[in-house]
């Protein structure tokens, strides 16, 4: 009997990425190519057309050899529809039904589920959060949010919408994020950090404090600039850094008291970070939570690395 694979399409705000595999987590094949949202979604739903195309022929299948595709994309989404609906990091995704555009093109299902709850299953099924009964998986990238593991099995909510702590406010004003002002993902989001860290640059300029990130202050500041700044020992960035992992903390607490999990699973730029953002969330939670509560619960980085949006599609072709 020929190969039969599937196909796990991750889309971010930066980036998409395609993958191929027969068993995952490996993975037999991958294209990646930029999302660039201000061209629209025509482009990229074009370049996912073609690159699934190219991995099953690179693969010598035919396409009856697709056992499904599955979507991984920021929210808001209508899951059941597979409808993408402008989520922050995709402005211009507005009411996008991928799944059926891509069932029409492939002949095969296509399922479609929010980043945070895919990366939730690939954690808990093959990285940090095996294991765990009662698991939380956060997405630290350009937004915020959070998959929430009960039992065992993926929760979703009423509605499918259960896990959206980065659209809480943190604070009354501060960094904006899901259109909110103060918001955790203004806050503790890569797009968050960004602002915070610009915020400091321009202080430190009033005040004739060095900092490296004057210079990528011009060229558009990231997420990623702060973290190279940080290691390499500017103490401008080491600060946004800790602030960070303190108002991180802040969250984990309140996700702590509320649903007291085994184990928090932090993604995307937490790894990257590591003990620098860590350590601050861990004190923070340590004094803000419930004694017992807190004391339960482990807070790690998640583990599978640059791989978690590929294997997070690859769950949702499966079926969770």
């Amino acid at each position: 009997m020929a190969a039969r694979v599937w196909i796990g399409v991750d889309i971010g705000g930066t980036k998409t990425a395609v993958v191929l595999s027969a068993k995952p987590p490996a993975i037999q094949g991958r294209i990646e190519f930029p999302t660039i949202p201000a061209k629209g979604p025509e482009r990229a739903l074009g370049l996912i057309r073609d690159s699934i195309w190219e991995l099953v022929r690179g693969e010598r299948l035919k396409i009856s050899a697709l056992r499904g595709i599955g979507i991984s994309c920021g929210s808001p989404l209508d899951r059941v529809g597979g409808i993408i609906q402008a989520p922050p990091n995709l402005p211009t995704w507005i009411d996008v039904p991928i799944k059926a555009i891509l069932e029409e093109q492939f002949d095969t299902a296509c399922r479609v589920e929010n980043d945070a709850n895919a990366g939730a299953v690939a954690e808990h099924r093959y990285g940090a959060g095996r294991g765990c009964d009662h698991m939380i998986f956060l997405t630290m990238g350009t937004g915020f949010g959070a998959g929430i593991i009960i039992g065992g099995r993926l929760y979703r909510g009423t509605t499918g919408s259960a896990g959206e702590i980065g659209h809480v406010r943190l604070t009354r004003s501060g960094p904006v994020g899901y259109h909110k002002a103060g918001s955790v993902e203004g806050w503790v989001s890569g797009g968050g950090i960004a602002q915070v860290a610009r915020r400091a640059v321009r202080e430190a300029r009033r005040q004739r404090i060095k900092t490296t990130l004057a210079k990528p202050l011009q060229d558009g500041l990231t997420a990623r600039d702060v973290a190279i700044a940080a290691a390499e020992g500017d103490a401008i960035a080491i600060q946004v850094v800790r602030s960070t992992g303190e108002r991180l903390g802040e969250v984990l607490a309140i996700l702590v008291d509320i649903l007291n999990p085994q184990r928090i699973v932090i993604g995307g730029l937490a790894p990257r970070l590591g003990e620098a953002i860590l350590a601050p969330a861990r004190e923070v939670l340590r004094h803000e939570a419930l004694a017992a509560t807190a004391e339960c619960c482990e807070v790690v980085p998640a583990t599978l690395g640059e791989r978690i949006g590929d294997i997070a599609s690859l769950c949702v072709a499966m079926g969770l």
